[in-house]
């Protein structure tokens, strides 16, 4: 590879008349000049201090252009400075890679409570907007697509653990392969593309708090006694509607009942077992009275 640089940029600099042998050295050996020293070794052609003494100096010169001498005219040139509009100057800023990094986790976090919690709408319009804008950025910038495989894989395990509990195997694989994918994502390295390890570790924390907290309401959800199904209705008290046909009103819905004793209208019972749509009862009422309920 030293080899085949100093070759390329000593063809470059004999095509244009320039010092070969310090085009080798700067190949071989680093070599540097200040600007000065490069003027007097024919490295450059002018020194000049903006783009105007730039176009004074070079007025009147003579270079080649495919193949062809021309003559440069460039001492009447009026200089025009064409900056950026605010729709340039706002994808550049989406185009940035800690900007996009941080859009994309948005992004996959606003869909994660949407669909955790269906009908709240704002999380999952933002983590649209945001997933779509990162999605924009990774395709101007240099994407590593191990790191990013690894990344959405991390995302991809620590929701599966929010909606099947793996007791922490898949939450800690998701934290895991975020911070490797986050460490990976970008193929060039120079400054500008590093992504804070603080910013890494902050969401990856963030992450681990969640699935905790996720993982805590679970736990004390299974100790919670049963509100709905046959465990709910056993011992639950009811009041005979309609004592010759069988019925009572248990948990504000009408039961078919079968008790060993005769019941009345207006009795309050317990339920002691249940078969099919028939519930099994008892009478709470000491004396069995006959009571007639309002119309």
């Amino acid at each position: 590879m030293i080899n085949d640089a100093r070759a390329y940029l000593r063809s470059l600099a004999q095509l244009r008349g320039r010092n070969v042998e310090w085009a080798e050295q700067a190949v071989s050996e680093a070599a540097s000049l200040s600007a000065q020293e490069a003027l007097q070794q024919k490295v450059i052609d002018v020194i000049a201090v903006n783009v105007p003494e730039l176009l004074t100096q070079i007025d009147g010169r003579s270079v080649t252009v495919a193949g062809e001498t021309r003559q440069l005219t460039t001492g009447k040139l009026a200089i025009e400075v064409l900056k950026p509009d605010w729709r340039n100057q706002l994808l550049a800023l989406i185009a940035h890679p800690m900007v996009a990094y941080v859009l994309m986790l948005i992004g996959v976090y606003g869909l994660f409570f949407e669909l955790s919690n269906p009908g709240m709408a704002a999380p999952g319009v933002l983590g649209g907007i945001c997933l779509l804008l990162a999605l924009f950025a990774f395709q101007v910038l240099p994407i590593n697509y191990t790191g990013l495989a690894l990344l959405l894989l991390g995302l991809t395990f620590m929701v599966a653990e929010a909606f099947a509990p793996s007791f922490g195997i898949l939450g800690l694989g998701g934290i895991a392969a975020f911070v490797a994918g986050s460490l990976l994502l970008w193929d060039e390295t120079g400054p500008g593309y590093e992504v804070p390890l603080g910013l890494i570790m902050g969401f990856a924390l963030a992450s681990a708090v969640i699935l905790l907290g996720l993982a805590t309401l679970m736990l004390r959800q299974r100790h919670r006694p049963v509100v709905s199904g046959q465990e709910q209705l056993l011992g639950a008290i009811g009041v005979v509607t309609d004592e010759e046909a069988g019925w009572a009103r248990v948990h504000s819905e009408s039961w078919r009942i079968h008790a060993q004793q005769p019941l009345f209208r207006g009795e309050r019972v317990q339920v002691t077992g249940r078969k099919g749509l028939t519930l099994f009862v008892q009478s709470l009422d000491s004396a069995s009275i006959k009571e007639e309920l309002p119309s």
